[in-house]
């Protein structure tokens, strides 16, 4: 088949003349149309393209972005934020040209408090600042170290120390006190318990503080006795002897007495005695009623009264008329407790 015959057939399903010459300038119209693209995409990036100033870290770095947000900012800055960290404008924020981006970065502090150790992070200026944000109370007596108002530093640590102070009670025993009486009445030397001793009781009441559990300090602050101890006496063959009026006396104790002169009053003595010579008032609490005695210048004598001035070292003598009485007036005597 022809070449002619073949360009009447394509002319014949309307194909373009295949002799007839391509027209000029296509290729350049072409290259017209992507050279505008290309400017177009050029210039677009150029209008999207953002620069950020990025405070960080103590550093001030100026990044370029086509990032829509802060986050991608930070992103583009190589800025990986922490626990805590702080975004001014937020990183959800639209990205503006020229915005200037700052984090500020929480601070590491590790807190000791109720046994236990809480690492955290935080934004906070100062020690109570961070207390209160992790909900840590601090109560009135409490312990903080550092204070409360010191500022918060990287990797400080933190002390809360739990007072508690409170009011205890106790019962406690009370000791017997042991105490000796001589007497003429038993052999030198020779001892017997003439009456058993026995412990007391009393409340005390302590005010007491415990520092995270564990007691610190204890003091009383008052006692009460709840059963008075009773005393133990043991007596003890006395082997004192004096020597008066060529006689030997012997004693169980010698004591100086304040002594002094009472004769009779028209009442019996608290013995239920009429009075008579020999016969002595004393404090019952210092000597017995009943108790023997020798009074040098007096002679012997026993307890049989007393009297509301009669107390301690002290006795009234009995004498048979007034003026023996005022001769004797009042006088420091050495009185020998017989028993």
């Amino acid at each position: 088949m022809s070449w002619r015959v073949l360009q009447e057939l394509w002319k014949g399903k309307g194909g373009k003349d295949l002799e007839k010459p391509r027209e000029r300038g296509v290729f350049a119209k072409w290259y017209v149309c992507a050279l505008a693209v290309v400017v177009f995409v050029i210039g677009a990036c150029f209008l999207a393209v953002k620069p950020v100033t990025l405070i960080a870290d103590g550093k001030e770095t100026t990044v370029k972005t086509f990032s829509r947000t802060v986050a991608g900012a930070l992103k583009a800055g190589g800025v990986t934020l922490m626990e805590k960290d702080e975004v001014l404008p937020s990183a959800d924020s639209l990205l503006k040209k020229r915005m200037v981006v700052t984090v500020n970065r929480a601070m590491n502090v590790n807190i000791t408090v109720d046994g236990c150790d809480l690492a955290v992070r935080s934004l906070g200026s100062t020690v109570k600042d961070v207390l209160d944000e992790y909900g840590i109370d601090i109560g009135p007596e409490d312990e903080v170290d550092p204070s409360t108002e010191a500022p918060v530093i990287e990797n400080m640590n933190v002390l809360v120390a739990r007072i508690l102070t409170k009011t205890e009670e106790s019962e406690a025993p009370v000791d017997f006190e042991t105490v000796k009486r001589f007497t003429v009445k038993m052999p030198q030397g020779s001892t017997r318990v003439a009456q058993e001793g026995r412990e007391g009781a009393e409340r005390r009441t302590w005010r007491v503080t415990y520092r995270d559990g564990c007691e610190i300090a204890r003091q009383m602050i008052a006692r009460e006795l709840i059963k008075p101890a009773i005393e133990q006496v043991i007596m003890v063959g006395s082997g004192l002897v004096v020597s008066r009026g060529g006689e030997d006396i012997r004693y169980a104790e010698a004591v100086d007495m304040l002594s002094s002169g009472y004769t009779y009053t028209g009442y019996n003595t608290a013995s239920g005695v009429p009075p008579h010579y020999g016969v002595v008032a004393v404090d019952p609490g210092r000597i017995p009623l009943g108790t023997e005695m020798y009074v040098d210048g007096y002679g012997y004598a026993t307890a049989l009264d007393r009297g509301s001035s009669i107390i301690g070292n002290r006795i009234d003598l009995f004498f048979e008329s007034y003026e023996e009485a005022m001769d004797w007036g009042l006088r420091w005597t050495k009185t020998y407790i017989i028993d």
